[in-house]
């Protein structure tokens, strides 16, 4: 079998499909599009994708190898290149699944997991009430008074979920700050000082979370890395009493070492990686056993292939794997098929990104977890691809042919 031609589509998510000389094909996404670097990853994509042609897709090892180590900037790494390889690499594991009629989890060593406990992702952006019914699927909100955190808890509660995320920080105080100063000004906020009012604030959030949950919610809190790590570390010891899963990103992972001063300021869990990439990206955490949790990017990091090889490193430390996905259809079926097979796995992010319409529309099949579990697609490949409807609205780049 041989890849004859690469099709690279740029519209709300960022997909490819592969197709070869049998006549089938499968598809892979680029997790930038939620970004500011769509562009760059669709240009990546299209120049990645004329150095596959003629390869046989089931050569997984080989083509990965080949865009990391012969293509000059591929062993720098970084997000722009990982992306690119990881939408190559994730078509071609389709490819594979639909030429032997399995689903991919069967050629990752099949399920350890007959099915996958979900949490309900990024509540300070609301849940089904507002996005579905009072925005009709169309937007995210923003919530400010702890009073939302304990409605929009109930909300996911009704839904079946029995873990949610949220952030407490990323809204500020005072809820009359317009929306783009609150985006142009994430990460810059809370430097240094955790002022009394805001910390306050982030805390009654949480609070609002836990009492609507009651005791056996698990409660997971993000930070976006938003904090540096002295005002992190000063969150984190003041969310100790919420009984906290663990402390996403509560820093940036460029200076691992932040994550050791943190973990000595509190004791809460930390997690950290959808902005780590390969398996050097997540090295000196796994060295440093500072993390119970790592979430990598299947779509960023490199793909399934690398992703399976993050996970297994991550066993050896005892570290629990939730993949972060807050991408298209693609991303939510290609980290179902991994998390199936890993025995590490912790749980899985159901984004609320994935209640709006343009995610539900985008995808021939609609995956969701009922009553706050999912069941792996047992479809050949990772069960998944885009609709007309929707390749109709992209920008279409053909690589070969």
């Amino acid at each position: 079998m041989k890849i004859t031609s690469v099709e690279c589509y740029l519209g709300q998510f960022i997909t490819m499909k592969i197709n070869t000389n049998e006549g089938i094909y499968g598809w892979g996404e680029a997790g930038l599009a939620y970004g500011n670097s769509f562009e760059a990853a669709f240009g990546q994509c299209q120049d990645f994708a004329k150095l596959i042609i003629g390869m046989d897709p089931f050569d997984t090892e080989k083509i990965w190898e080949h865009l990391h180590r012969h293509t000059f900037w591929g062993m720098g790494g970084g997000v722009v290149i990982t992306s690119a390889m990881a939408a190559i690499d994730t078509a071609c594991w389709d490819i594979k699944g639909k030429a032997l009629g399995v689903p991919v989890y069967k050629l990752l060593g099949g399920k350890t997991n007959p099915k996958l406990r979900a949490y309900a992702s990024q509540l300070q952006f609301g849940w089904s009430d507002l996005i579905q019914k009072d925005n009709k699927g169309e937007a995210l909100g923003l919530l400010f008074d702890p009073k939302d955190y304990y409605e929009v808890t109930k909300n996911a509660l009704r839904d079946g979920y029995d873990a949610i995320k949220v952030d407490p920080v990323f809204a500020p105080t005072d809820p009359d700050t317009p929306l783009e100063k609150i985006w142009g000004s994430q990460g810059t906020q809370i430097r240094g000082c955790y002022r009394q009012h805001d910390l306050q604030r982030s805390v009654e959030r949480i609070a609002a979370c836990r009492e609507a949950g009651g005791p056996d919610i698990d409660i997971i809190v993000e930070i976006h890395s938003l904090l540096d790590a002295n005002t992190a570390a000063e969150l984190g010891k003041a969310l100790e009493p919420l009984h906290i899963m663990y402390f996403e990103e509560p820093t940036s992972p460029e200076n691992p070492s932040n994550f050791r001063h943190i973990k000595q300021k509190c004791d809460l869990p930390l997690a950290t990686g959808e902005r780590s990439y390969t398996r050097w990206g997540f090295r000196q955490f796994f060295e440093d056993r500072t993390l119970s949790v790592i979430q990598p990017d299947l779509c960023n990091t490199g793909g399934i292939t690398e992703t399976k090889k993050i996970c297994d490193m991550a066993q050896v430390y005892d570290m629990g794997v939730q993949i972060h996905v807050c991408g298209g259809p693609i991303a939510t079926a290609a980290a179902l098929q991994v998390e199936a097979a890993i025995p590490n796995f912790t749980i899985h992010e159901e984004h609320n990104a994935n209640l709006k319409n343009i995610f539900i529309q985008a995808g021939k099949y609609y995956y969701k977890p009922e009553n706050g579990y999912y069941t792996v697609p047992d479809l050949p490949g990772i069960g998944q691809e885009m609709t007309d409807e929707f390749l109709a609205t992209c920008r279409k780049v053909v690589i070969g042919g």
